[in-house]
């Protein structure tokens, strides 16, 4: 007899699964194994700078760990327990035929000793450990692909390759949130579904069974100090919404920046609103498919052309970030982009490939691809604000 009237996880999945009969359990096997995982690290978070004590093996290996990761960022400690973590709760079920890791250059194989399985499980173990110092949320991703065939048959180690497969071909998705309390998102490709950790019994009880993401919004998210690096559509879509009801949108928008893409996406999960890191000019990738600028002008309007001036492939990585929170977001009934085009189409190059990001509420992701498009059509109108606009009798409209 259950001890309340929610459901469990597992009960939940032991549900999902009666609609298939044909199925094995494996896949509701290792999505318990993932939650095992977030459990443990949701200790290990709490814990903070007093250290977890059943933790103390893999702290003393973070500690020896090399401080930079595959991404070349600086690695704290509690980034390569929860990738120990990670590792150890899900190797072993038989279940999987190898891992990806955010923290790792190489695909995990399987150890020897134990069983392999028909699924691939990508993950970064601990989205947001920057914040972790000043008590921030923070969260742990994961994506299940199937394994291909072929690989499954044989045997064989796993490769870069194994894992390249469109957001759209994912099993199941989902994070874990590491807040005022705990909690497992999750989709199995029928809808999105919430969990929160019940701390006196150690179990994920279903408190948000039909998640939504509202179609419209008046809040949104990015990181106004790359203003300057911004695309044009990009920053169209900024200035109308903080130009608010006096500007083409008519109505006032508020602004949220985390720099959590957990806590933004569970946000945008619970409310509405967009999240944008898109493609930007910071980087040494030049991108030729985009329309040039006119003759003697920075792509951005800000002065002459400059060969320093290219255009990014973007910050997130496709495989551990993009593609589960695009999954969970567009089964919410919201939309996740790259600006341009859906993110769950983007064929992967790379087990580490970045790329920009947009998501959230269907109806302002959809206006920010217009407006993409309308650029590389070379029919976008930018808005500018009376209040800023040049104010000279020596502009070209002023001599005409």
């Amino acid at each position: 007899m259950p001890l309340s009237n929610r459901r469990t996880l597992t009960q939940y999945l032991i549900e999902q699964r009666r609609r298939f009969p044909g199925a094995s359990g494996a896949l509701n096997a290792l999505i318990l194994d993932v939650a095992l995982a977030a459990k443990a690290i949701a200790r290990a978070v709490a814990f903070g700078d007093l250290g977890d004590p059943m933790s103390r093996e893999l702290v003393a290996a973070a500690q020896s760990h090399a401080p930079v990761n595959v991404q070349g960022e600086t690695q704290k400690p509690l980034d390569v327990v929860s990738n120990e973590i990670f590792l150890r709760t899900t190797e072993w079920s038989g279940h999987l035929a190898g891992m990806g890791s955010e923290e790792m250059e190489a695909p995990y194989q399987i150890p020897g000793s134990y069983s392999r399985g028909k699924y691939l499980l990508v993950f970064d173990p601990l989205d947001g450990s920057s914040n972790i110092d000043v008590n921030v949320s923070v969260g742990s991703i994961f994506s299940i692909l199937r394994a291909p065939q072929e690989a499954v048959t044989s045997g064989r180690d796993v490769t870069d390759a194994d894992f390249l497969q469109p957001g759209a071909t994912q099993v199941a998705a989902g994070y874990a949130i590491y807040g005022p309390v705990t909690m497992l998102v999750l989709t199995v490709g029928d809808g999105v579904v919430g969990f929160t950790l019940d701390p006196n019994l150690g179990e994920f009880k279903l408190t948000h069974p039909d998640i939504r993401v509202p179609a419209d919004t008046q809040e949104f998210a990015i990181n106004t100090s790359n203003s300057r690096f911004w695309e044009p559509p990009v920053k169209r879509y900024v200035d109308e919404c903080m130009a608010g009801k006096t500007g083409p949108r008519g109505k006032d928008f508020n602004t949220r920046w985390i720099a959590s893409l957990v806590a933004e996406a569970h946000r945008i999960l619970m409310r509405g609103g967009v999240f944008m890191y898109p493609r930007d000019h910071r980087g040494p990738q030049a991108d030729a498919s985009r329309r040039p600028p006119p003759e003697g002008v920075g792509r951005l309007g800000s002065g002459p052309a400059s060969p320093q001036d290219p255009l990014n492939s973007g910050r997130l990585r496709l495989l551990y970030e993009a593609n589960p929170i695009g999954f969970v977001i567009e089964q919410a009934g919201g939309r996740a982009s790259t600006g341009r085009d859906a993110v769950l189409g983007v064929q992967p190059e790379a087990l580490h490939q970045r790329i920009g990001l947009v998501f959230g509420s269907k109806n302002e992701v959809e206006r920010i691809e217009r407006y993409h498009q309308e650029f590389d059509a070379g029919t976008d109108k930018p808005y500018v604000s009376p209040l800023f606009n040049e104010r000279s009798l020596f502009r070209p409209e002023a001599r005409a």
